[in-house]
């Protein structure tokens, strides 16, 4: 066999495998004959057997890429009349669209046939996209002209022949919106007829669906979380980890635009392979900023998310930018007042000391004790960093201090150096915890403290929303979120990790900060909580009430005009009382014994909650998926693929009864329908090889250590602060 014709059984391979019907003798026309007697490789029909698009297939050289067969390709496609070119040699392929592009660009499949045509009929009715009006009722409104910028921005570049752009925007000037005006405008130019639309968390992606049903009326959209693509929508919006076990069953001429809100750094690691999967136009939005700075508070984890931002979006800058200061200077976002507090020990220089002596040693339960002892050794002190606090260790009297200046400043006011007495606004607050525990114990001082402004005895006043409520017989995080927004009560609510990010209550006018962090992304993220408009409630700025030093370590008052006036309480600080165990240990928390009501068993007796099944399904899932983009280069063909890929949807599907796969499991369903263990040899007539590569998958799935993100008394680690 010659090397073309070697790398024409793997495009033939390669069409199969994304639902070509290569022998029907219709879908496919080979050695297609050409008005001046030459001939192309491969047209790809419609179903009526009318041409759409040609392959041009090359034998595979290192020393002899792709775009050298261009000039053929498009002399063939202008001959029949098709405006897409696919150019492949049994490794790789591009995708070219010749009347718009001036090269080709690489693809992971060429497109199916669905796909293809679908393509084709948008491109017959296809307008200039700077004619088409944006909608105004969804973006521009009110003042708003940087969101028209930002879309005209996309659209020029799009125009200019650009497939990646990023939208810088502060957080509450309305991404969401300019991302859905975008949509809608690229729908009715018909430059796009189905998107993919990715957030960072499950219930950010039925938020957002909730919106586009009501500012895309007339486009349907849906959010995908399990199961299957709905290819009847035009929309869908959910998450790159429910992507990760799904994504590769569709060809990459699915989606026509990418957008991913919040762009993460997780994005260019692990989750990568999803956006580099789709061949569509990607639009990052997000509100960090992304230009490198040189002072303290971009660290070399925060560049080195510049870096790889810029890198994926093939951008020295972003499309476009629209800076805090921006939008306070127009008026958009309000700006803030700082209250800065900090108790006894939380200001002492160098860490605070903690006496032997001080402990109540009969206190302790035998486990904490042993703790203790092992942190004492010889000494009969030792110096416990501020940042370890609600980590490793935990002063009850700082809390309710921090809890006791809230409220007198929320009532009194507070007198700065200039002698003017400055009141914050009653009303929604956010609390940023550190822990779980740390959240409740929080959420319950404040509601005891605010118990006279109660309606009821039962109602609270303060409540706490941490990502793993749902199941545990502590509440459902959405419920807790949705009243904070909609009712009266509560009046606080403390966060881990839920709100963050892109969680928009315009009535926030206090954010109380509990925790410390070094991340500057994540600070200014947390920042933005505050800044959205509120002129219902004559909200015309918020208050940040710094109880850990967070606002001078990121230097938020060397900024005029970022935010507002500050105010300040040096050496104010609540000097605690001496409690009875000043100082106890942060104890992993185990599962409430409360929630085992939620739980079920599996057949093996095992108590399991049926969300942690899922989890640790598209954990498993997730894990397969890249330790097969990490070996998929040891697969020779598409049988071999295909069988791979029926073992990782197996090993996904019993992720809670499967702890290893073996040749054994080649005897039992579906392996068994297709022929078993012989027809596995069969596809690899290696055996030693197939054995070799299943233990390498057992490795990477099942017997690979967890991620394990450890805190000392020395604070937050930078993987979990990353990660935060």
């Amino acid at each position: 066999m010659t090397n073309e014709a070697f790398a024409r059984v793997k495009i033939d391979q390669q069409l199969k495998s994304v639902g070509w019907e290569v022998d029907d003798g219709q879908s496919i026309t080979y050695e297609q004959g050409l008005s001046d007697g030459k001939q192309a490789d491969y047209v790809l029909n419609d179903r009526d057997g009318r041409p759409l698009a040609v392959i041009e297939a090359k034998r595979f050289s290192e020393n002899k890429p792709l775009e050298t067969a261009c000039e053929q390709a498009k002399h063939y496609a202008e001959q029949l009349g098709v405006d897409f070119i696919f150019l492949a040699n049994g490794k790789e392929a591009k995708f070219w669209d010749y009347k718009n592009e001036a090269f080709p660009h690489d693809i992971k499949t060429i497109f199916d046939q669905e796909n293809l045509e679908r393509r084709v009929a948008s491109r017959k009715v296809r307008q200039d996209l700077m004619a088409v009006e944006i909608d105004r009722r969804i973006a521009g409104g009110g003042g708003r002209t940087y969101q028209i910028d930002a879309i005209d921005a996309v659209c020029k570049g799009i125009k200019q022949g650009r497939r990646k752009f990023l939208l810088e925007m502060a957080t509450g000037t309305g991404k969401t919106r300019t991302g859905a005006a975008l949509i809608k405008r690229l729908f009715e130019a018909s430059h796009a007829t189905r998107v993919l639309f990715l957030v960072d968390r499950i219930s950010l992606a039925k938020q957002t669906d909730e919106e586009f049903q009501d500012l895309l009326q007339g486009y349907s959209s849906y959010m995908f979380k399990n199961g299957r693509f709905r290819s009847e929508k035009q929309i869908c919006v959910t998450t790159l980890q429910s992507m990760i076990n799904e994504y590769h069953r569709h060809s990459s001429g699915y989606f026509d635009l990418i957008i991913v809100d919040e762009c993460h750094r997780s994005i260019y690691g692990k989750w990568r392979a999803v956006l580099d999967h789709f061949d569509g136009i990607k639009v990052g939005l997000t509100a960090t900023p992304c230009i490198a700075s040189d002072d303290h508070t971009q660290n070399e984890e925060e560049m080195a998310f510049v870096r790889d931002t810029m890198r994926f979006f093939e951008l020295t800058e972003p499309t476009f930018r629209y800076t805090l200061k921006d939008a306070i200077a127009d008026g958009n976002l309000v700006p803030y007042h700082i209250y800065k507090a900090k108790t006894v020990k939380t200001m002492a220089d160098g860490g605070f000391e903690v006496a032997r002596e001080e402990i109540d040693w009969d206190a302790l339960d035998e486990e904490t004790r042993a703790e203790f002892e092992k942190l004492f050794g010889d000494e009969e002190k030792i110096t416990v960093d501020p940042k370890a606090l609600e980590r490793k260790f935990t002063i009850p009297e700082r809390n309710r201090a921090i809890v006791r200046e809230y409220r007198e400043v929320l009532e009194n006011g507070y007198t700065a150096h200039d002698g003017v007495r400055r009141f914050p606004q009653d009303g929604k607050a956010i609390v940023f915890a550190v822990s779980k525990r740390h959240a409740a114990t929080l959420a319950k001082m404040f509601d005891d403290a605010f118990a006279d402004k109660k309606p009821t005895p039962e109602t609270r006043y303060a409540d706490y929303v941490v990502s793993d409520l749902r199941g545990e017989g502590e509440g459902d995080a959405d419920a807790v979120i949705k009243r904070f927004k909609k009712e009266e009560f509560p009046k606080i609510l403390v966060s881990v990790n839920m709100l963050d990010t892109g969680f928009d209550c315009p009535e926030v006018v206090s954010l109380i900060f509990a925790r410390y962090t070094e991340s500057s992304i994540l600070y200014q993220q947390m920042r933005g909580r505050g800044t959205r408009k509120a002129p219902h409630i004559k909200k015309n700025r918020f208050t940040i009430f710094d109880f850990v030093g967070v606002t001078d370590f990121h230097g938020d008052d060397e900024e005029p005009g970022t935010g507002g006036p500050i105010v300040v309480s040096p050496g104010k600080p609540t000097k605690p009382t001496k409690p009875r165990l000043l100082l106890t240990l942060d104890i992993h928390d185990e599962i409430d014994p409360a929630s085992r009501a939620w739980l079920t068993t599996d057949e093996n007796g095992n108590i399991v909650r049926e969300q942690d099944l899922q989890a640790h399904r598209d954990e498993t899932g997730a894990k397969f998926e890249r330790w097969y983009i990490e070996n998929e280069y040891c697969l020779d063909d598409e049988p071999q693929k295909r069988l791979i890929r029926m073992i990782g949807e197996y090993v996904q599907a019993n992720a809670e009864s499967v702890d290893e796969f073996t040749m054994a499991h080649f005897s039992m369903p579906p392996f068994r329908n297709e022929g078993g263990k012989a027809w596995a040899l069969g596809i690899f007539r290696d055996q030693a090889a197939l054995e070799s590569l299943l233990q390498s998958l057992n490795d990477s799935v099942f017997n690979a250590a967890p991620d394990k993100e450890e805190t000392s008394a020395g604070g937050e680690t930078p993987q979990a602060e990353a990660a935060n």
